[in-house]
């Protein structure tokens, strides 16, 4: 079944699951690429615009290309001479994203925020989140087939499981998930505006009484060198990583397995196969495209090709994540292949800060889905799911689902 995307950007083309023809062809030919990139671009986590976002830069497709550009911050640097506060935050939103940090402002900050997702601290979350999803659950069941389980299921567990995360007061919560969601969907200078403020609000009453949330941990322990433009940009990172990333895996992933009735029985039945089936699934899947572009800071040479300095290196990730170098059969989504060292969680110093986040979320969701409604199927033929052509965060629009 084809159903390629037709979005301007060629780094984020895909066939349903698979990256396009041509991103595979160049990650055979020519895994290090000038490509024209079209009009507009937005990687990453969907907040970042591209400096110079017109003209011809440089694709990695290849594995050992893409892992070699975002291990080297020294010469592959995530700020770059043209990107600036301004191209690099929504309208509206105090100051710059973290990941647009190099080395010493990321490695210090890094620093302050890695022991608050370490899985010791992750576990806290576990039991809230694990409510989460059957709440979420008994309101599908109550409400009878067939449902939306982008809007009933995972935007709502995603969008709850951030609320938990840095403290969001559950009488803000049904505000903050609207807002949230129309601010991921495009809607960025008006509810740009608005969050912002909220969490300038959040962050003050935090300082005067810090909890014992992410939040409240980072400003006692750290609160004298951490600023509120620090702050912010931390808290945008986790929205759009948090919520769109989270919500887009567990949806795509959802229908990845519908799609192979076998190996969701097997997941379903057998629970411990959970851990290798998620990292199989964020390795077939590959959600973010492109993590931030990567500008190289002198003159570097890659096999045979020079990237002159200033030059833009754009990585796909769901191309590199389908590499023979990675083991045979990469193309095949197997949840009971040995895991490999795949890339969809970056590498490097902007590997994902949440990633033990992400992966419980998606062990509680999946599980609890699979166990409630063992009979889950698409209401839709297949070919009618609407995939997300143009969107930085790969995933379904909508997914119909009955059971």
């Amino acid at each position: 079944m084809t159903q390629e995307t037709r979005s301007a950007r060629p780094y984020t083309r895909r066939d349903r699951f698979d990256p396009s023809r041509e991103l595979s062809r160049l990650r055979t030919e020519a895994p290090l690429t000038k490509i024209d990139t079209g009009t507009s671009t937005s990687t990453g986590t969907g907040a970042v615009t591209d400096p110079g976002a017109a003209g011809t830069r440089w694709l990695a497709t290849g594995y050992d290309v893409v892992r070699r550009v975002l291990g080297d911050p020294a010469r592959f640097s995530s700020s770059g001479p043209a990107r600036t506060d301004a191209g690099s935050r929504p309208d509206g939103w105090l100051g710059s994203l973290l990941v647009d940090y190099d080395p010493p402002e990321h490695t210090r900050l890094r620093a302050m925020l890695t022991p608050e997702f370490t899985v010791r601290r992750i576990r806290r979350l576990e039991p809230r989140v694990e409510a989460l999803a059957a709440e979420r659950l008994d309101a599908m069941e109550a409400a009878g087939p067939p449902a939306d389980l982008v809007s009933a299921f995972t935007w709502r567990v995603s969008v709850g499981t951030l609320c938990e995360l840095i403290g969001v007061p559950r009488d803000d919560r049904a505000d903050f998930e609207r807002r949230s969601r129309a601010f991921v969907s495009g809607g960025r200078s008006t509810h740009g505006s608005y969050l912002s403020r909220y969490f300038a609000a959040l962050l003050a009453r935090q300082r005067e009484d810090p909890d014992e949330g992410f939040i409240g941990m980072l400003v006692r322990d750290h609160g004298d060198r951490l600023t509120d433009e620090e702050l912010q940009s931390v808290i945008l990172v986790l929205l759009l990583a948090g919520i769109d990333n989270a919500s887009s895996m567990l949806s795509l992933g959802t229908l990845v397995l519908l799609d192979h009735p076998g190996q969701l029985a097997a997941l379903r039945d057998a629970p411990a196969l959970a851990d290798r089936a998620i990292e199989e699934l964020l390795r077939y899947l590959s959600v973010v495209h492109a993590p931030t572009a990567r500008f190289a800071v002198e003159d570097v040479t890659i096999g045979d090709q020079l990237i002159k300095a200033g030059e833009q290196v754009i990585c796909s990730i769901a191309t590199a994540n389908r590499d023979d170098a990675l083991g045979d059969g990469m193309d095949r989504f197997d949840l009971t292949r040995e895991p490999v060292p795949h890339l969809a969680l970056g590498h490097g110093i902007h590997h994902c800060l949440g990633a033990a986040l992400a992966r419980m979320e998606m062990r509680i969701a999946y599980l609890a889905l699979l166990r409630r409604f063992p009979a889950l199927r698409l209401a839709v033929p297949g070919d009618e799911v609407p995939f997300r052509e143009d969107a930085s965060v790969y995933g379904v629009e909508r997914l119909p689902v009955t059971w």
